[in-house]
């Protein structure tokens, strides 16, 4: 390959208000930047200065790499016009990719986008009238301008066909991957973290945003049915969006108490230790267009029960116990069998580290290439 191509991925999205898409951007990012062919670079898209500051941190500083300030967000209007127009201004670029719906709709170039999931369509009841009809135009919009579609999981890539009509060719499936700091940690690790978080010896763990269909009110009900049998807490950590309140409030009004901990955002360095210290891990969630955290608490050597839902049973094989998202005595029955089957737990943890060890961002990295190529190629 002698031809100069730039890969231009966008960003933007790698903060904190977008926690899922943020771990897919940030893993994928260093592993394409590895695998770059002779006359490829990778020009990556950052919000200002500090954003990139945070993303070399990974990055190694690949001498492939630059990066370019796109200021505007991927909500503001006015990007439909700036990004193309620093598009225009790149060396040779060849392919932009979007991993969000709300991209510059006519960047100029073959163009990507990765739909993560279709869950204002599939759960209406979760989001308002008005941002499912956003929904619904802007990812019409991003799917009519990209040339190619990524999904992280084959009932993710079903969805796109089934519901919005989608070319099945279109679309790849790369599945997302748990990074490399998620691996079990070392006692005094976990004892630091159990120290800063005034956490128990046994406790539940949630990671993840508490949006509606993460399910958390369900996982709440469910271990009030159980909380007066267990020493074990529940733990729910990650994203906190203020505007939904529901778990909190109604394990308020189940008197739990202390038995129920909302920790909020946790730095990405005291995750992997979080997930190594947790009695078991638990993802009621209805819908995911992957379900990265269940892989990540399944590399950090945590024995996992999940919904049977959506992409879950492909993330987590054979490593998981399941359960029926709204099966409240189902869930609770999984949770219990964890917390008093010693046994089970570090059967279910081994298959885990076996089933993380299946997902690589090394083979996501190989398998977005090969998406980009085959629009230039």
């Amino acid at each position: 390959m002698t031809a100069k191509r730039t890969y231009v991925v966008d960003a933007r999205t790698a903060t904190p208000h977008f926690p899922g898409i943020g771990r897919y951007v940030t893993g994928l990012l260093p592993a394409l930047a590895a695998q770059l062919a002779p006359g490829e670079r990778l020009a990556i898209l950052c919000t200002d200065d500090a954003q990139v500051a945070d993303l070399q941190k990974n990055m190694n500083f690949w001498p492939n790499t630059t990066y370019f300030i796109a200021p505007d967000s991927p909500f503001s209007l006015g990007q439909q016009w700036s990004v193309p127009r620093l598009l225009r201004r790149m060396p040779a670029p060849a392919v932009y990719h979007s991993p969000y719906y709300l991209m510059p709709y006519r960047p100029g170039i073959p163009a990507v986008a990765t739909i993560h999931d279709l869950i204002p369509l599939l759960y209406p009841q979760t989001v308002s009238l008005r941002a499912r009809l956003l929904f619904r135009i802007a990812v019409r919009l991003a799917l009519r301008a990209a040339d190619r579609v990524i999904a992280g999981a084959e009932a993710s890539r079903r969805d796109l066909v089934r519901i919005l009509g989608v070319d099945p060719e279109r679309v790849a499936v790369t599945p997302y991957a748990a990074g490399p700091n998620f691996h079990p940690r070392p006692s005094a690790e976990i004892d630091r973290v159990r120290r800063q978080f005034a956490l128990p010896d046994e406790y539940i763990l949630y990671f993840g945003s508490n949006k509606p269909h993460k399910n958390l009110v369900t996982l709440v009900e469910a271990y009030a049915t159980m909380a007066a049998e267990t020493g074990a807490r529940l733990v729910i950590a990650g994203y906190w969006d203020a505007a939904y309140p529901e778990s909190r409030r109604r394990a308020e009004a189940l008197g739990l108490g202390e038995r129920v901990r909302f920790l909020g955002p946790v730095d990405e360095a005291d995750a992997p230790a979080l997930y190594s210290g947790a009695t078991c891990f638990v993802f009621p969630s209805r819908y995911e267009g992957f379900g990265l955290p269940v892989l990540e608490a399944m590399a950090c050597g945590a024995a996992v029960a999940c919904s049977n839902t959506s992409s879950l049973p492909q993330v987590g094989g054979d490593a998981a116990l399941y359960f029926a998202p709204e099966d409240i005595d189902g869930l609770a029955h999984a949770l219990r069998r964890l917390i008093s089957d010693p046994v089970l737990r570090q059967t279910l943890a081994q298959k885990g580290l076996e089933q993380a060890r299946r997902f690589s961002w090394s083979r996501t990295a190989t398998q977005t290439l090969e998406v980009y190529r085959s629009l230039v190629d």
